[in-house]
């Protein structure tokens, strides 16, 4: 199609990676009511880097000794989990991470948007996120940046270079042209800050890291060579320094349902799943 049509239609499946979950309408597709475990805080997420984000700050408030206890239930994408019905009413849009707070009264909250997610559990716990009205600011300056610039990378780049049924050069271009700025954006401030807020970790490096770290550190669509990286030489301190981070290494195995057996960790209940139900060991089992 060179010419777009006056009026678009939809009349045939998008092809690609996500074509069988692609539709032009909100609103569930089935009827099924998500699990509820025992916690004071349901997850409802997989582990791409907008459902890592909140793995990571689960495991960070509960390294600090709050009492931030959660289950991880996995919502299945690439099969519509998150049309269900149950999913709907916790997120209107179907999109992971969501977040259940049971622990309101009279009703439990629901969370939904990773950014929001972050937000929301840094102020109920008063943790990663700076209370200086200039530093606070300054921390969300760059939560914003990377909740508007992702999915540039995510749906742009990603979408283009890594899953599309067909390579369109100038998409790929146009889309390794922005996420190479967007690194170079992050290379500058890392040059001139241990984090992104300041001199503390806080929620804009876990929202960032799921995304740019993990990218620099080659766990991104095999486009660590393709984007050249290495080159950025602070984006590259920065991201190993976090990755170190045991709270950030449990974080990225919750609802992780892909890559090697030993990192996967479908749902998470207990801190003991993670030495005793990662897939290697479950499957070990029969």
């Amino acid at each position: 199609m060179t010419t777009p049509p006056k009026v678009w239609t939809w009349e045939k499946e998008s092809g690609g990676h996500f074509a069988s979950i692609n539709r032009p309408i909100a609103g569930p597709t089935h009827e099924k009511e998500l699990p509820v475990g025992k916690h004071p805080f349901q997850l409802y997420s997989l582990a791409t880097p907008n459902g890592v984000k909140v793995g990571i700050m689960f495991e960070e408030l509960l390294a600090q000794d709050f009492y931030a206890e959660y289950d991880a239930w996995p919502i299945q994408i690439g099969d519509g989990d998150q049309f269900s019905s149950g999913f709907v009413k916790v997120n209107p849009n179907s999109k992971i991470p969501a977040l259940m707070d049971c622990s309101t009264t009279p009703k439990p909250t629901r969370v939904f948007e990773s950014g929001s997610i972050l937000l929301y559990l840094a102020e109920k716990f008063d943790a990663l996120l700076p209370r200086e009205p200039a530093e606070r600011t300054e921390t969300l300056n760059w939560l914003f940046w990377q909740m508007g610039s992702a999915p540039y990378l995510g749906g742009g780049f990603g979408h283009f270079y890594a899953y599309a049924p067909t390579k369109i050069e100038y998409a790929i271009d146009r889309f390794t042209m922005e996420t190479k700025r967007q690194l170079d954006v992050l290379d500058r401030r890392l040059a001139e800050s241990r984090y992104l807020g300041g001199d503390e970790y806080t929620v804009a490096d876990i929202a960032n890291w799921a995304w740019y770290g993990q990218l620099a550190l080659g766990q991104l669509y095999e486009a660590g060579e393709f984007l050249q990286v290495e080159s950025y030489e602070h984006v590259q301190r920065w991201a190993k320094e976090i990755s170190a981070r045991p709270a950030v290494q449990r974080g990225r195995m919750v609802n992780r349902t892909f890559g090697p057996l030993e990192e996967q960790l479908h749902e998470r209940h207990d801190a003991k799943d993670f030495d005793l139900r990662t897939q290697d060991k479950l499957e070990a089992k029969g």
